[in-house]
Parts: C-alpha cells; structure tokens; sequence
C-alpha cells in the first residue's frame, strides 16, 4: 500500500488546552500517523497512546514476518489439519473472502503461496517454474472456515495467506473505535496507504492528496473528504525493475505476477477494512471493470490513475 497525503492547514493549538495533536510511528511495516483535536492535552495522550497499543497488539497477531504471530501460526498448521483461531483473525479471514467473491477472486489473500517468492528489496522474482508448482495453491477457496469453534485449515499444504491487503484497513477501522470511546471528535488515522478521517477539520473537509505516481511530491488531485475512509494501492512503493519490467508488490491471483493496466487506485467509503481490499482487488482487476463494480456498490467511490497519468473519477466523485 501507499502512502496517502494529508493536507493540513492551519492545525497550531487554538487555546491554553483546547488544541490539535500529531503522532507517528513505524508499526505493522509502515508509517502511522495520527493528528487529533483534543480539549486537554491529557485526554488527547492517553488516546493517542490507546490506538499506538492496539496498532502493535494487530501487528503481534497478524504479522507475517512475526515467527510468533497467530498468523505465522496458522501458515505453518493449517496445511495439516484444523488450526483453532481467535474470533478476531476469524472475522476478518471471513471478510477476506467476502471480498473475493465479490471482486470474483481479484482479491485473494492466498497470494502469499506464490507472493513468499518475491524479495522486492534484492530485486527477486520466482522463475517460471516454482510459479508453475505453486499457482495451484492460489485460491481463496483453499482457506476453510469453522465459525463455532473457530478454527481454519487450508485445502492443500502449499497454501499460505497473507493479510497485507486488508490488516492494515482493519487496524485503523480499530483505531477510530478507540478514539471515539476516548471522546475525541476530530481527527485523521493512516496507516500507509490507508486512512480513516473522524469528523471534520473543526468546519473544514479533510483535504486529501492522490498521489502522482511518477513524483513522490506531486498530487493529482485533492479530495475533500468528511467521516470516510481512503485507501490507495500503487505500483510505485514496493517494486524493482528487471529487464525493464517493472516487478511490484500487488500481484495476480490468476498469473502469481504483478498485475497491469493501471498505476494506482484509491477507494473512498465508509470503512478502511473494505476500502483497503478493494484498492488491491480493483487494482488487479483493471479500469473497465473495476470502475464498473465500483458504480455498483452504494457508499464507494474511486479515483483510477492509468499508466499514461490520465486520472478518472467514479461518478459520485465526478459530480463534486
């Protein structure tokens, strides 16, 4: 995921308490970032410091480079047999493949059985043959739910699954919540690529940049956005060019390669755990018909940026 640019005005302390915070770390292999309006500067710590724990409490769980987390877990039992889960990783392993039946597999958090292969920082890529052995092991269908008790296990020993695509999403829909229950109001969560905005900016839309993806400071457009999530998927963070191939991170269920046709999408909706899915699976599913399932889903919008850097906009944000 990518990250998304925030632009803030004006955000200085209004008063003796009353006043906007700002925090950031690295958790969950990303940049979180987090500015809120608080009426003391006590009630606006103790939040910050709340979602800071349950950032790295999800980054425990569902980490993939984390030997310990129960996601690492069941990558490691579920080609086996049956492995017990929390109600939590059920949920949003259940949500995952909600996804993919709606984007008809574009979506598919098995892409790790061949996706493991990939190392973008040395500039890695599987040989055609390890795809050809694994590409089997690519589908959602693989990963078997029991909802009481809850429990998974995977079709075949190949599968593993990765949650890169929608952990992220969830964490900061988590994070909102717990603002929320420490009373604040006003204030913008991302994590990456993938942000939730709560209320306004005290009168004013959240100003919101979509990147260029050919210039890390340039925008392409500014959207106004008021009590919504964004997430934004991109070919330009995590990739390394070979034989002037550009080889990314956001790979084809269908072909275990990066995916074509477009260099980034950014979904607008109610709630980050969906857009942040969405972003990876239209992504891969390309404009046409990307855009086409986006008109068909109340509450979502998109921004497409193609590789000629045209922009197009869904209807509901054309019409702004």
């Amino acid at each position: 995921m990518v990250r998304v640019l925030v632009v803030l005005l004006g955000l200085a302390s209004l008063g003796a308490e009353a006043q906007w915070l700002w925090r950031s770390a690295d958790i969950m292999g990303t940049r979180i970032t987090l500015q809120l309006w608080c009426e003391s500067e006590e009630q606006g710590e103790a939040a910050i410091e709340a979602v800071l724990k349950e950032m790295h409490r999800i980054d425990r769980a569902m980490s993939p480079f984390r030997s310990d987390s129960e996601l690492s877990r069941v990558n490691r039992e579920a080609g086996q047999g049956v492995v017990a889960i929390s109600g939590e990783l059920f949920r949003l392993l259940e949500k995952s493949q909600q996804i993919s039946e709606l984007t008809e597999g574009a979506f598919d958090i098995t892409f790790a059985s061949v996706g493991d292969h990939y190392d973008y920082r040395r500039g890695i890529k599987p040989s055609d043959a390890t795809l050809g052995g694994l590409l089997s092991a690519v589908d959602y269908h693989h990963v078997l739910l029991q909802a009481d008790p809850a429990s998974v296990r995977f079709a075949r020993p190949q599968v593993r699954i990765d949650l890169g695509g929608i952990a992220k999403g969830y964490a900061v829909d988590r994070g909102i919540v717990i603002l929320r229950r420490h009373g604040i109001e006003h204030a913008t969560l991302s994590a990456g690529g993938d942000s939730r905005f709560l209320g306004d900016r005290r009168g004013r839309s959240w100003r919101v940049g979509i990147r260029d993806p050919d210039d890390k400071k340039g925008i392409k457009a500014l959207l106004p956005l008021n009590e919504s999530a964004l997430s934004t998927s991109g070919d330009y963070e995590r990739f390394f060019m070979l034989d002037g191939v550009r080889h990314h991170h956001i790979l084809n269920p269908k072909s275990g390669r990066s995916a074509e046709g477009v260099r980034s999408v950014s979904i607008v909706g109610p709630e980050a755990v969906t857009t942040d899915a969405l972003a990876t699976a239209l992504f891969v599913m390309g404009e046409p018909a990307g855009m086409a399932l986006v008109e068909r889903l109340p509450g979502i919008e998109a921004v497409f940026v193609d590789p000629t850097g045209e922009i197009r906009f869904s209807s509901g944000l054309a019409a702004q």
